[in-house]
């Protein structure tokens, strides 16, 4: 019989959750390392499981797998082998969860492969929803805003604070910060991260703008001008730097902080600056949305659900 070959740690991250000593199972022996209690495969043992057993990860935060990368990974398992197993917990006899490796199962599906190595691990629902938040945050090719609501998905489930969560992901508290505070941008501009039309240096220099419908116009200077990272700190310095209102202006006809707050709530709405003009004390007045094309036009009317 093979000798069983011990390894122990997964580096940080994953493997920081995974403290059970690994025992891996030759496919050649054909024999799973099993309890001797109960036969069935052993916590902390990687057995070859068939696919049609293992069940998805329920806890996953990803949804969209690229189609192409999937079947060039196919094809490679099919050449190759499943050279990294995946996780699995088990839930019932010859029944398995997914923990993590979503992308590598699917592929092994498409590959037709029947059975594939696995990591069997103790894991309790909050075990699984860390483990596949922080396997998705791990991906190369995950944009800043999806890193953000992955960490604030393990802050608000997995009732960590920012410090217990940078150790987690081997990221500083500043860090995890920067990232947070990315979901308190509009949405047009979350979207504008979220689709590569500015990075996370402009994001960074987008936050310390403050009022949203500054945030936008310069977002869209962004755009329209190219600016780069360093150009738009100089854009949003310029605008911080603007003079204030002077004592004797008319105050009646500057708005307070609740009709403020509208403002910036229909600026974030309608992806354009908007303007509460106030015409009197008694609260009368108009509300300016203005538009740069019929394009745009049409746009705000349909969000006005014209």
């Amino acid at each position: 019989m093979a000798a069983l070959q011990r390894k122990t740690g997964l580096g940080k991250g994953l493997g920081a959750l995974l403290q059970d000593d690994v025992v891996i199972n030759p496919k050649s022996d054909q024999k799973e390392a099993t309890d001797t209690k109960t036969g069935v495969p052993a916590a902390g043992s990687i057995n070859f499981i068939k696919v049609e057993q293992i069940a998805v990860n329920p806890f996953q935060p990803r949804t969209d797998f690229d189609q192409e990368a999937l079947q060039e990974l196919a094809d490679s398992i099919t050449l190759q082998g499943l050279i990294q197993p995946i996780t699995v917990r088990q839930v019932s006899k010859n029944q398995y969860q997914l923990i993590s490796g979503e992308r590598r199962l699917r592929a092994s599906r498409l590959a037709d492969i029947t059975e594939v190595p696995a990591y069997v691990r103790t894991a309790n629902d909050q075990q699984m929803l860390e483990m596949a938040l922080i396997e998705n945050i791990q991906r190369e090719n995950l944009n800043a805003i999806e890193v953000a609501l992955s960490f604030q998905r393990m802050i608000e489930e997995c009732n960590l604070k920012q410090e217990e969560l940078g150790d987690r992901v081997s990221k500083n508290r500043s860090t995890v910060t920067n990232y947070l505070r990315l979901l308190k941008l509009p949405p047009a501009i979350q979207a504008g991260i979220r689709d590569g039309q500015i990075s996370m240096g402009h994001a960074r220099a987008l936050i310390n703008v403050g009022e949203v419908d500054k945030q936008l116009f310069v977002f869209q200077e962004i755009i329209d001008k190219g600016l780069s990272v360093r150009m738009t700190e100089i854009l949003v310095r310029n605008i911080q730097q603007q003079t204030k209102p002077k004592k004797n202006q008319n105050v009646g006809k500057q708005l307070d902080f609740q009709y403020q707050k509208i403002e910036d709530d229909l600026a974030s709405r309608f992806s354009t600056r908007v303007r509460l003009n106030l015409k009197n004390t008694r609260g009368k007045g108009a509300i300016e949305i203005p538009f740069d094309s019929e394009d745009d036009l049409s746009r705000i009317l349909e969000l006005l659900d014209w």
